[in-house]
Parts: structure tokens; C-alpha cells; sequence
């Protein structure tokens, strides 16, 4: 790497504050949790939450039966309940898209896919450029790829960089989400940098976790992303949306990344086009609570 291309993301770096101590980060999302997430705690923000759902699955035993069985499922639900909203997405791997974009008739609600070799990102960049592609073509409207984080880690950030740029250049106008898998980053500063330079590369959401390291999506990591997306937009004027994945195993979870989203990036990210949470369980927890009886819909 030439010494001006390694002096361009340390010049992007140098920017914003970076140098971040772990323990007063915990303490203030500490404060946060205890003091503010009572007060959301209401049936109008768990009505929302749902309509922030990007409902996942991404398993191994996935089949294309079981996909088609979950879309169907989406359109269902429009009909059954059509005071709710729907969910924002249905997310999936790259060899279904085409079973979701063909078989989904819920207007308002994406298809994402996972790509460039989900989880690890340990592919050629051909490889994860190509898979993007066949995905937009298959119908894919979103894409969620991983940042390199070996590569990140080990300081080359040029490389980590132009994987998301290139990635990007293929998503064309569509949103591209950015997986820093932070639970696999030793501090928050690292959470800090890698922030900021997925969204200098190009990223339209930055994302918390694949959901397959652990620890995954963590409130800590979410309040640092928050405040580099504040940050970020601050200098630039582009709002960039932010979405919790991995470990959201409770309503309770779910309103405390709201709450903390609300208190750092204020009501303007309250929308489900810059939040966002990745789940596959966390729909029949949030209907749960908001119809009074324990549902299993999806």
C-alpha cells in the first residue's frame, strides 16, 4: 500500500473522535437503559418495532419449500391483520431471492440477501461481487455483506475499504448494509473506526452482527455505531441507518436498541428506513405483547 492511499483513511479517521474508554461507554448505556427504556416500553413503539423487522432466516436447513413458506406467511399476515404494520423485510440467502422477490405481494416490504460469502467474508472479491450481482438480479433489493474483518484488524484498511466501494458500485441504487460482526472487535474504538470507514466506503446501513459469532449485537456496540452515524452525519449531512442483529432474543432487548437509537441519533432515525433489527423470533414476541395473547405467526 502507498504511503498517500494509507494516509487517506487515517485521514478520514483522524476526523472523528476515536480514542473511546470501554468503561465509560458501558456506563452511559448503562444510564440509558435505566432511566429511558421504561418510557417506551408502550404498544405504539412495539407496533413500530414489528414494522422494523427484518424477518431472517439463514440456516443451514433452509429449503426453498421452507422460504416460500415464510414469504406466504408475510402475505398472509397483511390480510390478517391489517391494522398492524408489516414487517420491513424478509432476509435470505442469495439462492433465494428470486423464490421471495416472484412469490412476495406485500407492497413496501424488501428482499434482502446476505452476500459475499456470509458469515466470514473470506472470499475472493470476484466471488463476493458476482454473488451480489446474481442476487439484484434474482430481486434482491437490499444487500447485507460483512466487512473483511481480518483485514480490518490487521490495519489494512485500504482493502477493507474498496470491498465495500466495489460492493457498493454493484448495489448500484440499492441499500447496501455493512456487518461489522463487532462482537469480534476488541473495543470500542475499533467499533468507532470500522464505523466510519464502512460509511466513507459506502454503506447505507452499518449493521451490528451476523448473528453466527458471539457475542453478537450488544448495546455498548450499538451506542458507539449511533454516535458515528450522528457524527458522520453531522459532517456530511447523509443520514445512514443503523441495524441491531444477532441476540435480540426479547421485546425488552428490541426497546433498548430503540431507546438507544432514540436518545443518540433523536426521532428523525425512528423510521424503518434508517432502523432496523434483524431477527427470526422476535415477530411472535412483538405480536405477543401487542395483541394480549401469545401468538406464533411466523
Amino acid at each position: 500500500m502507498i504511503e498517500n492511499e494509507t494516509n487517506k483513511y487515517e485521514q478520514a479517521l483522524a476526523l472523528y473522535e476515536t480514542n473511546l474508554n470501554d468503561e465509560i461507554i458501558a456506563a452511559k448505556v448503562e444510564q440509558i437503559i435505566r432511566e429511558k427504556v421504561a418510557e417506551n416500553n408502550t404498544a405504539e413503539v412495539k407496533k413500530f418495532l414489528l414494522g422494523s423487522v427484518e424477518l431472517t432466516t439463514l440456516k443451514t436447513t433452509d429449503t426453498e419449500e421452507s422460504v416460500l413458506k415464510l414469504t406466504e406467511r408475510v402475505n398472509q399476515f397483511d390480510e390478517d391483520y391489517p391494522a398492524l404494520p408489516h414487517v420491513a423485510t424478509i432476509c435470505v440467502y442469495p439462492c433465494y431471492a428470486g423464490i421471495v422477490s416472484q412469490s412476495l405481494e406485500v407492497e413496501g416490504v424488501e428482499v434482502a440477501c446476505v452476500s459475499g460469502n456470509f458469515p466470514s467474508s473470506q472470499a475472493l472479491l470476484e466471488v463476493k461481487t458476482i454473488e451480489t450481482a446474481l442476487a439484484i438480479k434474482d430481486g434482491a433489493t437490499e444487500i447485507d455483506m460483512v466487512m473483511s474483518v481480518g483485514k480490518f484488524l490487521n490495519g489494512d484498511y485500504e482493502s477493507v475499504c474498496d470491498e465495500i466501494s466495489e460492493i457498493k458500485a454493484v448495489c448500484g441504487e440499492h441499500a447496501l448494509k455493512v456487518i461489522l460482526e463487532t462482537g469480534l472487535l476488541p473495543s470500542a474504538s475499533d467499533i468507532k473506526k470500522a464505523s466510519i470507514l464502512a460509511m466513507y466506503s459506502g454503506a447505507d446501513y452499518i449493521k451490528t452482527s451476523t448473528g453466527k459469532e458471539k457475542p453478537a449485537a450488544t448495546p455498548e456496540a450499538a451506542y458507539v455505531m449511533c454516535q458515528a452515524i450522528k457524527e458522520y452525519y453531522d459532517k456530511t449531512g447523509i443520514r445512514i441507518g443503523f441495524k441491531p442483529a444477532g441476540g435480540l432474543n426479547t421485546v425488552f432487548d428490541a426497546l433498548v436498541y430503540y431507546t438507544i437509537v432514540k436518545e443518540v441519533l433523536g426521532e428523525e432515525w425512528l423510521t424503518n428506513q434508517l432502523f432496523r433489527l434483524g431477527t427470526s423470533r422476535l415477530c411472535n414476541l412483538l405480536l405477543s405483547e401487542i395483541l394480549g395473547t401469545e401468538t406464533r405467526y411466523f
